[in-house]
C-alpha cells in the first residue's frame, strides 16, 4: 500500500486545474494537462489510497484494474512498475483516464466518509508519464500461430481485441469504414476531451507489434461478411452501437434538426484536418445560432463544448428528468455507482441546463426551418412513466437542434441479411457466455453485443472476446478474460 496514514494526513481531493475558460474556448486542445511534473500534489493524492482490506474499487472497475497497486507505485515514484501494473489489466489507460466516468471512484472505500481517491487522474498520469519517459514499447509476439483474425470496428472494443490477439501470435487485420482508425474515439469525441495524438501513438505501437489496419473499408459492401469469414479463421464483430435514438414528434423533419453524431463527426473531421472553421459542405454549424441540445449525457456535453467553440449565440441543454442530487441518496448506497449532478468541462464553459423539460413539438419558420421548440414540464406518472404536463407549454427559440438521446443498438441489417446471424430482441448481435455468435468462428465484443455502455466495458469485453477467440483457434488461451458477457434473449 501507499502511505499508511496518507488518508488521515490529506483529506481533500486535489486535481490538476483546467485551463481558463476564456483561453480554451479559443482552441480545441485538451482542457487540462496530466503530466506528473505539473502536479506536485500527485504523490500525496496517490498516498490517500488506504489499506482497506477489500478494495471495492476492483469491483467498480469492469477491467479489474489493480488500483491500490499502482497508487502505491506512484507514491514511491516507481513509474516503470506502475505502468506495467496498469497495462496488465487495461490496454488503453490514456482513453479510460480521459473519457471514462470512473465508477471505480464511486466504489472507493475512502468515499464512505471522505472524498474518493483521485483514481482516474492517477491512472491517466501514469500513462502520460510512461509515454513521456519512453516506457511504452511494442510487445511483439514470440511466435506466430498461423491463424488469421479479422476485427470489424476500430473503437475501444475492437482495438483491445486486436492488440490481445496480435500479442497471442495471430495475424490480425482491423477493418474500419471511416477514413481513419479509432471509431467513435476519433470522430465521436472532440479533441478538447480526447486529443487524437493519444490514439495515433497507440496505433503506432500496435502496428509495430504486427496489427494491420484497413481504414475506409465497409464490411458488407466492399467485402461481404461471408467473404470475410471465408478469408479469416475467426472474426470479431466490434461495430459498436451506432443507431441513434430518435424523437419522432411533430416537426421532426424540419431543416436544422440533427442527430448528435451528424453534428460532431464533421466538426471532428475539420479539427483533425487542422481547419476547424471549414466544415464539409452541408455539415451543420452552430456559429451565430441559438442551439438546443436534447439529452443531458456525455454526448450532449460534447455537443455543448463544440457549439461554444463554433461561436453559438446561445446553447440550452434539455433533460426530461429531474436534476440529479449532489450527494448519494438512500437508494444508491456505497459502493454502487450513483447518479449525481455533474459539471463537465463543457458545462463550465457556458450554456444553460434545463431539467423536467419534455419536448412537445418542433416549430417551423416560413422557409421550413426549425425556429423554436415547444416544451412542457415533465410529470411523473404511475409505473415510472413520464409525460408533458398540460398547460405548462412554452417556446424556446432554436436555429439548430441536436438530438443527443443515446443509441439503440448496432447496425445489423446487412450483417443479418448476408450471414443469417442471430439477433436479440433488443436488436443486438446475439452471443453466448463465451462471446461466440451463432456462426462458427464469429465473436461479438463491446456495444454491438452489450448495447450502449461505457468505454471501460468496451475494453474489458474486447479483452475477454480475444481470449474466447484464442481458445477457439488454439484450444486454450493464456489471455485474461476479465468479464463475462451480457447475454440477451434472441428474437423468436
Amino acid at each position: 500500500m501507499a502511505d499508511p496514514r496518507g488518508f488521515l494526513k490529506v483529506r481533500d481531493r486535489e486535481l490538476p486545474p483546467n485551463r481558463p475558460v476564456e483561453v480554451r474556448l479559443r482552441d480545441w486542445q485538451d482542457t487540462h494537462a496530466h503530466r506528473a511534473e505539473g502536479q506536485p500534489f500527485l504523490k500525496e493524492q496517490a498516498g490517500r489510497c488506504m489499506d482497506c482490506g477489500v478494495p471495492f474499487c476492483h469491483q467498480g472497475c469492469p477491467l479489474g484494474n489493480l488500483i491500490p497497486d499502482w497508487n502505491d507505485l506512484v507514491w514511491r515514484g516507481q513509474w516503470a512498475d506502475a505502468i506495467d501494473r496498469l497495462h496488465a489489466t487495461n490496454n488503453f489507460p490514456e482513453f479510460t483516464g480521459r473519457v471514462c466516468p470512473a465508477p471505480c471512484e464511486s466504489s472507493c472505500v475512502l468515499s464512505i466518509n471522505q472524498p474518493a481517491v483521485t483514481i482516474k487522474n492517477v491512472e491517466v498520469s501514469i500513462i502520460d508519464e510512461a509515454f513521456a519517459r519512453g516506457l511504452v514499447t511494442p510487445h511483439v509476439p514470440e511466435r506466430l500461430t498461423g491463424s488469421t483474425v479479422a476485427v470489424v470496428g476500430s473503437g475501444p472494443a475492437g482495438l483491445a481485441a486486436a492488440q490481445q490477439l496480435t500479442r497471442a501470435g495471430h495475424t490480425v487485420v482491423v477493418y474500419e469504414r471511416d477514413d481513419a482508425i479509432g471509431g467513435l474515439l476519433r470522430y465521436g469525441i472532440p479533441d478538447f476531451k480526447l486529443e487524437k495524438l493519444h490514439i495515433d501513438r497507440r496505433l503506432a505501437q500496435m502496428e509495430a507489434e504486427g496489427t494491420r489496419f484497413r481504414a475506409g473499408v465497409t464490411i458488407g459492401e466492399d467485402i461481404s461478411w461471408d467473404a470475410l469469414r471465408r478469408r479469416f479463421d475467426a472474426v470479431v464483430v466490434a461495430t459498436g452501437a451506432t443507431v441513434p435514438r430518435d424523437l419522432p414528434l411533430p416537426g421532426r423533419d424540419l431543416a436544422g434538426i440533427h442527430f448528435a453524431m451528424d453534428y460532431l463527426t464533421p466538426a471532428n473531421h475539420a479539427v483533425g484536418a487542422g481547419t476547424p472553421d471549414i466544415l464539409p459542405e452541408g455539415a451543420p454549424s452552430a456559429a451565430g445560432k441559438h442551439v438546443i441540445i436534447i439529452g443531458g449525457g456525455d454526448t450532449g456535453s460534447d455537443c455543448l463544448g463544440t457549439a461554444l467553440r463554433q461561436g453559438a449565440a446561445s446553447v440550452t441543454t434539455l433533460a426530461i428528468g429531474k436534476k440529479p442530487p449532489l450527494e448519494r441518496t438512500a437508494n444508491q448506497p456505497w459502493p454502487t455507482d450513483p447518479i449525481l449532478f455533474e459539471v463537465s468541462t463543457s458545462h463550465e464553459e457556458g450554456g444553460e441546463r434545463t431539467y423536467l423539460a419534455s419536448t412537445v413539438e418542433f416549430l417551423p419558420d416560413a422557409e421550413g426551418n426549425v425556429r423554436a421548440l415547444k416544451v412542457a414540464e415533465t410529470q411523473y406518472l404511475p409505473g415510472g412513466r413520464r409525460a408533458a404536463t398540460p398547460g405548462t407549454e412554452r417556446e424556446i427559440p432554436a436555429d439548430l437542434v441536436l438530438v443527443a438521446m443515446g443509441f439503440t443498438g448496432p447496425e445489423t441489417g446487412v450483417l443479418e441479411e448476408q450471414t443469417g446471424i442471430e439477433i436479440t430482441e433488443r436488436g443486438l448481435v446475439g452471443r453466448g457466455d463465451d462471446y461466440a455468435a451463432s456462426l462458427p468462428g464469429v465473436f461479438v465484443a463491446g456495444d454491438a453485443g452489450r448495447g450502449q455502455s461505457l468505454i471501460v466495458w468496451a475494453i474489458a469485453e474486447g479483452r475477454a472476446a480475444a481470449a474466447a477467440a484464442d481458445t477457439y483457434l488454439q484450444g486454450s488461451t493464456e489471455l485474461p478474460a476479465p468479464v463475462r458477457p451480457r447475454t440477451l434473449a434472441l428474437r423468436s
